[in-house]
């Protein structure tokens, strides 16, 4: 069971990076309006530079702040530094790719995609912290069979206070 929470407590930095665009958003789109060959946005005008920048900002700070808890659990300053920023950066990342592909697919924006958006963030954010301290595989399986009920709950949770248009 601890290793469990362990797992959790590792990964805060992707959540909070992922759910904060919503709340400091807004503002210049990242593809600038453009368009990919086949017509589309290449993202939309969801995925803003100010969303994406104070979204790794967030989760970062989340990860700095459990730093002060738990020291042991990191090792160092800059092991706990490195790790939320590749996990906050990873998350968002993981969340453009899955926008790109949204788009591509013809889904407005808004539109759930089941798997990619419950999965994608979390997918990439373990890729871009692997190199600097990973979970073993028990754990990872943990948050891929969690993530998409803490990531609906979160979703609801926005829809519920007003900052989301839509519950999922």
């Amino acid at each position: 069971m601890k290793s469990l929470l362990w797992a959790f407590w590792y990964i805060l930095p992707a959540y909070f990076a992922n759910a904060s665009p919503v709340l400091v958003g807004g503002g210049k789109p990242i593809d600038g309006g453009r368009f990919w060959r086949d017509g589309r946005r290449i993202l939309g005008d969801g995925k803003t530079w100010r969303g994406f920048a104070g979204g790794v900002a967030i989760g970062t700070a989340v990860g700095v702040f459990q730093y002060f808890i738990t020291p042991s659990f990191y090792g160092s300053f800059r092991t706990a530094l490195l790790l939320a920023f590749a996990l906050s950066f990873g998350a968002l990342f993981g969340d453009l790719v899955g926008s790109f592909f949204k788009r591509r697919a013809n889904l407005p924006r808004g539109h759930p995609a089941v798997g990619l958006d419950q999965l994608g963030f979390l997918i990439s954010a373990l890729a871009f912290a692997y190199p600097v301290k990973t979970l073993d595989s028990g754990q990872i399986i943990f948050l891929l069979v969690v993530s998409p009920f803490i990531h609906w709950g979160a979703n609801y949770f926005a829809y519920k206070m007003g900052w989301k248009e839509v519950p999922w």
